[in-house]
């Protein structure tokens, strides 16, 4: 009986797959003699998809061995000095909530992996990106409507007991459930958390899934980032999105170090100039640009944001637990210091956001996807010198998906490939060059 549910799982899959494709599909018409366009490898990028996914597990797990370790002296929890790079290597210290006891997952801070014979577990890093994903794909569609994105929180996550929901996105699902639609779930009228464990986490792939074009990216992303984010996390979610469909728009010759610049400064675009969040990448920019130590600048973020509340950044004053230390605001600081003193470099990049301290697997998550996209399954595996497990395990945190939510990286990146192959086709004014097996996109 197994074999055969595999089987007809298996058969929908291809049929769903297939159709996706074959419907969309078309010969390039001179596209390449009327207009600029870029030239993508359709066979490159399913191997990108799968090292987003393989670098937001190795860095997600990595960055929850500090989780909340260390959050400043502020408020009713302190917790003593932050973490330096002295740290790496030492032992694991508690969490805020760890009851004096340091992370199960590693006695020390250092990278997580796991081998060909393990399975990758989900966090609320990747399972709300792993669900829209598959919404998208289910329902044939690009853009979710309102009652499908309910339907799908509703169907996917767990009602009762431990859901892997925090403050936000908890907020939005109990919103759900009493009947309300998103955009309206994200409202702070509804939502008073709408800046805290939002959609920074969670809708990062749709600038994958429109290589080159933020813009169209940010309209794929647009209600799943309402859903529970507004305001200047709202903005910082945009942020974030653009970075990662700015990928193929960087000069293939720069370094990588020159691309995450590049791709930075350009989603910086996107924030206004008065916000907190513009403020921050700004100061934090210029910090790094005056070549302090990470951990100088780190400590300048924690005394300008959550001791002094500069550039409108208020949340100390709303004596809140932990003082904010998973807030949207704080939660960028963070992810930017790990950004811009990583220079593209994957291991390093994880390291230092895993140190920073707060919310850390989250800035490490984004920026471990983000590279790890870059470079590709093979470029992790050349970067660690070893191969990886390339299962993972959706039901640790979300539920009723087929297979009993075992998923290879394999079949969750062909079933990226298939949405970004219609965006391409449909939004992006892209052909496909079936010889060569790649797509040919105009850029705006």
């Amino acid at each position: 009986m197994k074999n055969l549910i595999l089987i007809s799982y298996t058969s929908l899959f291809l049929f769903l797959l297939n159709s996706c494709i074959s419907k969309t599909e078309k010969k390039t018409n001179h596209l390449e003699n009327s207009t600029k366009t870029i030239r993508i490898s359709k066979e490159r990028y399913q191997n990108q998809l799968y090292g987003f996914w393989l670098g937001q597990c190795i860095a997600n797990w990595t960055g929850l061995v500090t989780e909340m370790d260390k959050i400043g002296n502020l408020g009713e929890i302190k917790t003593g000095n932050f973490y330096t790079r002295d740290n790496w290597g030492k032992p694991d210290q508690p969490s805020i909530w760890g009851e004096g006891v340091p992370s199960d997952l590693s006695a020390t801070i250092d990278y997580v992996f796991k081998n060909s014979s393990e399975i990758w577990g989900s966090d609320d890093d990747t399972d709300i990106e792993f669900m829209y994903q598959h919404l998208l794909f289910t329902n044939k569609l690009l853009i979710l409507s309102p009652k499908q994105i309910q339907n799908g929180w509703l169907k996917h996550i767990k009602s009762d007991e431990e859901n892997y929901l925090w403050v936000s996105n908890q907020k939005a699902f109990d919103l759900m459930k009493t009947g309300v639609l998103p955009p309206e779930t994200g409202n702070p009228k509804l939502n008073e958390h709408f800046d805290m464990i939002d959609a920074q986490l969670t809708t990062e792939i749709f600038g994958l899934f429109a290589p080159t074009r933020p813009d169209i990216a940010l309209k794929l992303a647009q209600l799943p980032i309402q859903t529970t984010a507004r305001k200047e996390a709202e903005d910082i979610s945009k942020f974030y999105v653009s970075m990662h469909s700015l990928v193929y728009a960087t000069d293939t010759n720069s370094s990588m170090k020159e691309k995450i610049r590049w791709m930075s400064n350009r989603s910086r675009e996107i924030l206004p100039n008065n916000s907190y969040p513009a403020k921050m990448y700004d100061y934090t920019k210029h910090l790094y640009d005056s070549g302090i130590p990470w951990e100088q600048t780190r400590d300048s973020i924690y005394y300008r944001y959550q001791v002094n509340q500069k550039d409108g950044y208020h949340i100390t004053s709303r004596n809140l637990y932990c003082n904010g230390c998973f807030a949207a605001g704080i939660n960028f600081a963070a992810s930017l210091v790990s950004l811009f003193y990583g220079e593209g470099d994957f291991k390093e990049t994880i390291k230092i956001g895993t140190l920073t301290g707060w919310d850390s697997d989250n800035p490490t998550a984004t920026w471990g996807g983000l590279i790890g996209f870059m470079i590709g399954k093979n470029g992790i595996e050349s970067t660690f010198g070893r191969t990886f497990s390339n299962r993972f395990n959706i039901h640790r945190t979300r539920q009723n998906f087929p297979e009993n939510g075992i998923y290879t990286f394999e079949n969750m990146s062909e079933i990226g490939l298939s949405i970004t192959n219609r965006v391409v086709l449909e939004k992006l004014g892209g052909q496909i060059d079936e010889e060569n097996n790649s797509w040919v996109i105009p850029l705006k």
